[in-house]
């Protein structure tokens, strides 16, 4: 299914979370099940040979997108959360928004430094969560191994904040120019 229309199953929601942004919903390809496959197996697919241990994946779609990418690669699945959501010790990053700021969690021991991770989640915009995700990765000792998405706002230029800090690849399904 690697030419699957997935631009179909995404709905522009206008002025949500606020005015002026407007919203990409993913749950019409969630609840597509040829739609939800198919963009799951794309982006397992394309790191299947890249030695994949762990999967991060940001709160809350990317817990979606990213606990069924670990499976299809035999991968362990960590959720990076908001604070106060993990009960034992985390390491924590705040991070810039579009729209805000916010702060990501994993547990201290989700990942060791053996471990090979891709960081996946729905959408990537500004790349805040996504490099925010790759520094708890780092905090572990971990290795980042790539970055991959159902859509990139590529209007936005993520992938020009990721590559200050990382020369891993960026993986997307959909770019929104």
């Amino acid at each position: 299914m690697a030419n699957f229309e997935y631009e179909n199953l995404i709905v522009d929601i206008p002025d949500y979370p606020e005015p002026g942004i407007i919203f990409k919903d993913i749950t019409p390809l969630l609840a597509d099940e040829q739609g939800f496959s198919a963009a799951v197996d794309a982006i397992a697919d394309h790191f299947l040979k890249a030695g994949i241990t762990k999967v991060v994946g940001a709160e809350a779609r990317g817990f979606l997108v990213g606990a069924p990418v670990a499976y299809r690669l035999g991968a362990g699945f960590v959720p990076a959360r908001k604070p106060g959501k993990l009960p034992r010790a985390v390491f924590s990053q705040t991070y810039a928004l579009e729209y805000g700021t916010d702060e990501l969690q994993i547990h201290k021991d989700a990942l060791t430094p053996d471990d090979k991770v891709l960081i996946v989640d729905d959408l990537i915009a500004t790349g805040g969560t996504a490099a925010a995700t790759a520094k708890l990765v780092e905090q572990s000792g971990a290795q980042v191994v790539g970055f991959s998405f159902i859509l990139e706002l590529a209007y936005l230029h993520p992938r020009e904040e990721i590559a200050k800090d990382y020369s891993q690849e960026v993986f997307t399904l959909i770019q929104v120019d």
